[in-house]
């Protein structure tokens, strides 16, 4: 069944079966992904090299998008969360070890995905616009998904919780990874697409097309709250 025809892939373009957009406040919790300093703050350059300024340059589109639209629409849905009383969880990437041997194989590898965030580092704190308040459960991981790193998935169960919302980044690894999991432990899933983003756009596109219509549904911000607000009316 399709919600919409965005971010249609090749399997689905001739699948005509569309339903409505329907969510179950009760059965229903936000999952927040990663939204930590370290991957959506622009990093300080201090007497920046030729290389380093080219790089800033290559990103800044990326910065661009998470400061204009993904953590904005990120703390509309938190602050509807909070508003009508829905669950509220989020995934953090952190190690245990100080070497970090804990970590995943994907999180030692070389290039942008080695990353080492300890307890106390002020890189893996969750930014301040949407850092949780208490009661909100913060699952720590050292995997791309939340789900296999963690007790997500038993702490869902527990807590009746069939559908997840989920937002945050990188849309192609542990927005991916997650989302993929959750599918895999038959939780119905809906990713927001403006809530989200990938390095670049041609990624962001790429990666929604492929998740959508099987792992999760692809909407944006404004359909889920007006689908929300139609199940609370």
């Amino acid at each position: 069944m399709k919600v919409n025809d965005r971010y249609t892939s090749f399997y689905y373009l001739n699948d005509n079966d569309y339903g409505p957009i329907e969510i179950d406040p009760k059965k229903t919790a936000l999952l927040i992904i990663d939204m930590q300093h370290v991957f959506i703050t622009r990093p300080g350059l201090v007497n920046p090299t030729e290389a380093e300024l080219e790089n800033a340059a290559r990103w800044e589109q990326f910065y661009r998008a998470i400061d204009e639209w993904v953590v904005p629409n990120n703390k509309r849905i938190l602050d509807y969360f909070r508003a009508h009383g829905m669950e509220v969880c989020f995934g953090k990437i952190m190690a245990r070890k100080k070497n970090g041997m804990d970590r995943s194989l994907d999180q030692k590898a070389t290039g942008y995905n080695e990353l080492l965030l300890l307890q106390g580092d002020p890189r893996a704190e969750i930014v301040p616009e949407l850092a949780p308040i208490e009661d909100e459960i913060v699952f720590l991981k050292t995997t791309d998904s939340a789900c296999t790193g963690t007790n997500l998935r038993l702490t869902l169960y527990n807590m009746g919780i069939d559908t997840v919302v989920v937002t945050g980044v990188l849309t192609d690894q542990c927005v991916s990874g997650t989302v993929r999991s959750l599918a895999d432990e038959s939780f119905k899933v809906w990713l927001i697409e403006d809530a989200c983003r990938a390095s670049c756009e041609a990624i962001q596109h790429s990666e929604l097309e492929i998740l959508n219509n099987i792992y999760c549904h692809v909407i944006n911000t404004d359909e889920l709250l007006e689908a929300l607000d139609k199940a609370f009316a």
